[in-house]
């Protein structure tokens, strides 16, 4: 099973990329509106966010013999 932490440091390298090339393409200001957006999706509002409580949701179903075994 993939560890949340694994994917959010494989994300947060992307979106590190993705901030560098928009902040050599944007004006400050649309930069600016621009990373707060991706930072708030990809962030714990948004991706991170959901990732803890889908990695809870499966905890608890483990815990309770709901889970699948493979």
């Amino acid at each position: 099973m993939v560890r949340k932490a694994e994917v959010l440091k494989l994300v947060h390298g992307h979106v590190t990329h993705v901030l560098l090339v928009a902040q050599a393409s944007l004006p400050s200001s649309q930069f600016q509106a621009f990373r707060t957006v991706v930072l708030n999706e990809f962030g714990r509002n948004g991706l991170e966010g959901e990732l803890e409580r889908l990695e809870y949701q499966l905890g608890a179903e483990e815990r309770n013999g709901m889970g699948r075994n493979i």
